[in-house]
C-alpha cells in the first residue's frame, strides 16, 4: 500500500527544491547555468536518497529479511578466504618445516639388473666432491641406515632403526629437540657413544622425554648414553627415513657397525631456495660422473611438492569460492524478487510521483538505490559475521584462522555490484509503468 507519510515528505521536499530552481534560473551566464544544473542534480539525488532511506526505515522488517541472503553470501565469501589462507599457510609451513632447501641423493639401483653388476652405493667421498664443486651448498650429511636389536628392561628385544649422521643433520632436517641436546662435532671427532632418540621411543621405554636423558641404551652389546630427544617438526606419517623407534648416532660410530664406506643417503642444504633446481642438477651430474654408467641415482627436492601444493590449494580455493558465489547469487535473486513485489505493492506511489513530474530516470534511480542499499547493508553485516565467527572459533577451540581485509573490501564491492545488477530489472519495470494505469490500480 501507499505510505502517505513518505509521499507527503517527498512532495514537501520537491516543492522547496522547485522554489530554489526558479530563483537560480533567473541568473544569466553559461557558467552559472552549468553550476545550477550540477547543484540541481545533486539535490535531486539527495532527495531520492532521503526518500529511499525513509522508505526502508518504514519497512525495516522487510528490508532486514531481504538482506539476510547477502549477509550469508558475504560472510561465506570471507570464510572461504580465511579457510583458504589458513590451509595454504598450513601446507607451506609443513613443507618449510621439512626443508624447502633440502636436496637428497641415493642409489636407486641398476639400469639393467640382468647384467648382474654389483651395487654402486654412494660414499662420503661423493658428498665431499659435491661440496667442493657446488658452492651453493650450505651443508651436507651422510645417512647410514642400520637395523639393530635393543634389549628392553623387561627382557625382550625390539628392532631399532639406527641412523648414523653428521651433527649438521639436525639443521638440515629441521629437527625439534625436546630435551637435552644433539651431538656436536666434538662428539663426532671423539666417536662418542652418544645417542639422540625419538619422542615416541623415549616415552615408550623410559616414561617421558626428560626421564630418558642420561639413560644407557645398549645396542648390539655396545652401551650408548642418551643425550637428547627429538621429533620432526612436521608429521610425515612414516614417509621419511625416521620412524617411531629411531636412534641417531654419530656417523663415525655407525660406520663401525656398517663395516664399509657405503651410505644409504646424502642430504644437502642449499644456501638459497631459488638455486635448488640448479643445485639438484649439478649434484646429479657430479655423482653420475663418479660412478658406473649403469648405476641409477635418485636426486630430488621438494620443489615439485611445493608446486603441487600450490596448485591443490588454488583448486580448493576456487571450489570454495564457487560455492560462496552461488550463495551470493541466491541472495541477489532474493533481492530482485522482493523488489519486483515491491514495485507491484507501491504502484500507486509510482503513479503519483510520475503525475507530479518525476522522470523515468528518477524512478529507476530510486529503486536502484533501494536494492543497492539493501545489498550493501547485508554486505556490511556479512563482513561482521565473517570476521566474528572465526574469532569465536579461535576463542573456544584455539584454532587460529587467517584474516584478509582485502576479502572484506572485495565482499562489499561484490555485494554492491549485485545490488545494482539484480535491482536493474525491478527498477526498469517501475520506470516504464504508465502513470494513468498506476493511479487506476486498486493495489
Amino acid at each position: 500500500m501507499l505510505d502517505e507519510k513518505v509521499c507527503l515528505r517527498w512532495l514537501g521536499a520537491m516543492a522547496l527544491r522547485w522554489d530554489a530552481w526558479s530563483t537560480i534560473e533567473g541568473f544569466t551566464g553559461t557558467a552559472m547555468i552549468n553550476l545550477a544544473e550540477l547543484t540541481r542534480e545533486r539535490q535531486i539525488i539527495g532527495d531520492i536518497l532521503y526518500l529511499v532511506i525513509d522508505t526502508l526505515r518504514v519497512n525495516r522488517a522487510r528490508f532486514l529479511l531481504t538482506s539476510i541472503g547477502m549477509v550469508l553470501g558475504t560472510g561465506s565469501l570471507i570464510w572461504v578466504v580465511s579457510i583458504g589462507l589458513t590451509g595454504q599457510n598450513y601446507v607451506f609451513n609443513s613443507i618449510q618445516n621439512i626443508g624447502t632447501n633440502l636436496i637428497w641423493a641415493e642409489f636407486a639401483g641398476l639400469a639393467d639388473p640382468a647384467v648382474g653388476a654389483e651395487s654402486d652405493f654412494l660414499t662420503v667421498r661423493d658428498m665431499d666432491a659435491v661440496q667442493r664443486e657446488v658452492p651453493e651448498i650450505a651443508s651436507a650429511t651422510p645417512v647410514v641406515n642400520l637395523e639393530l636389536q635393543y634389549a628392553t628392561g623387561s627382557g625382550g628385544e625390539i628392532s631399532l632403526l639406527v641412523l648414523g649422521v653428521y651433527p649438521q643433520y639436525e639443521q638440515i632436517r629441521r629437527l625439534q629437540i625436546l630435551s637435552g641436546r644433539f651431538f656436536d662435532d666434538w662428539d663426532a671427532a671423539l666417536t662418542s657413544k652418544a645417542a639422540v632418540v625419538t619422542e615416541q621411543f623415549a616415552v615408550s621405554q623410559f616414561g617421558s622425554v626428560s626421564d630418558a636423558l642420561g639413560r644407557n641404551l645398549t645396542i648390539s652389546g655396545i652401551p650408548f648414553e642418551i643425550i637428547g630427544t627429538f621429533t620432526e617438526r612436521t608429521n610425515t606419517f612414516g614417509q621419511s627415513e625416521i620412524i617411531d623407534n629411531t636412534v641417531l648416532i654419530p656417523y663415525q660410530v655407525a660406520r663401525y657397525f656398517k663395516g664399509s664406506d657405503d651410505i644409504n643417503q646424502i642430504y644437502f642444504s642449499a644456501s638459497d631456495i631459488n638455486s635448488v633446481p640448479q643445485v639438484t642438477r649439478e649434484i646429479l651430474r657430479i655423482i653420475k660422473s663418479r660412478h658406473r654408467t649403469e648405476a641409477v641415482y635418485d636426486v630430488g627436492n621438494l620443489t615439485a611438492v611445493l608446486a603441487t601444493a600450490r596448485k591443490t590449494v588454488l583448486a580448493m580455493n576456487m571450489i570454495l569460492l564457487l560455492f560462496s558465489s552461488v550463495t551470493l547469487l541466491v541472495g541477489g535473486t532474493g533481492i530482485m524478487n522482493i523488489m519486483l513485489a515491491t514495485v507491484t505493492s507501491r504502484i500507486q506511489e509510482i503513479g503519483i510521483r510520475k503525475a507530479l513530474g518525476a522522470t523515468r530516470r528518477a524512478i529507476r534511480l530510486q529503486f536502484l538505490m533501494e536494492s543497492t542499499l539493501i545489498s550493501l547493508v547485508g554486505g556490511i553485516l556479512g563482513v561482521f559475521v565473517g570476521f566474528i565467527v572465526p574469532f569465536m572459533i579461535h576463542l573456544f577451540s584455539g584454532v587460529q584462522l587467517q584474516f584478509s581485509w582485502v576479502s572484506a573490501v572485495v565482499a562489499l564491492l561484490v555485494s554492491g555490484g549485485i545490488g545494482v545488477s539484480f535491482g536493474t530489472i525491478p527498477a526498469t519495470r517501475a520506470a516504464l509503468l504508465d502513470p494513468v494505469e498506476c493511479l487506476r490500480s486498486d493495489l
